[in-house]
């Protein structure tokens, strides 16, 4: 299984390095203990193509669609700062479980929910901030892995942008 998540993980890496400089920040590796260490911070053991992401990348964006990375460096919008204010400051706290990880610009996260880790893999789920959820039943989920999500949201969805604007001016 492991082999399997890490070729996934490749795969999308060889896509997402094929996108120019203009659309695409990459952040730097993360060659320390840091994701250790904050797994042990929120009491939760983080996804491994997750994990094998960031450590090639703490942090990227694509055409808008940011993922979140660990570090003071981020000045606020880092995992664990996201984390503790999401879960503990914000007006519609979001259950312990789900790690927010990349947010939409409007209040709202993509978040990993950590309880439902099975084979090293969780799927990941939408939380709306002005929604009052009585049960995570009621949480959308999106997509069964990080890196299903990576491809769908963060790689198709920019080329289909990218094809659109190049349709619109032709």
């Amino acid at each position: 299984m492991i082999d399997e998540i890490t070729t996934k993980c490749e795969t999308a890496l060889g896509k997402l390095h094929g996108f120019s400089d203009e659309l695409l920040h990459l952040g730097e590796p993360i060659t320390d203990n840091r994701l250790g260490e904050f797994e042990a911070h929120i009491g939760f053991r983080l996804p491994l193509d997750f994990k094998y992401i960031l450590t090639k990348h703490n942090s990227f964006s694509l055409s808008g669609t940011e993922v979140l990375g660990i570090d003071e460096q981020f000045k606020g919008s880092s995992l664990a700062e996201v984390y503790h204010f999401e879960h503990e400051e914000g007006g519609n706290p979001m259950f312990k479980e789900y790690l927010p990880f990349s947010p939409d610009g409007r209040g709202n996260h993509y978040c990993l929910d950590l309880t439902r880790l099975e084979n090293d893999v969780c799927p990941v789920v939408f939380w709306q901030h002005d929604v009052l959820y009585s049960d995570k039943s009621e949480v959308e989920t999106c997509n069964d892995s990080f890196i299903a999500w990576m491809d769908e949201v963060v790689i198709e969805w920019a080329i289909e942008e990218m094809n659109q604007n190049d349709s619109s001016q032709a």
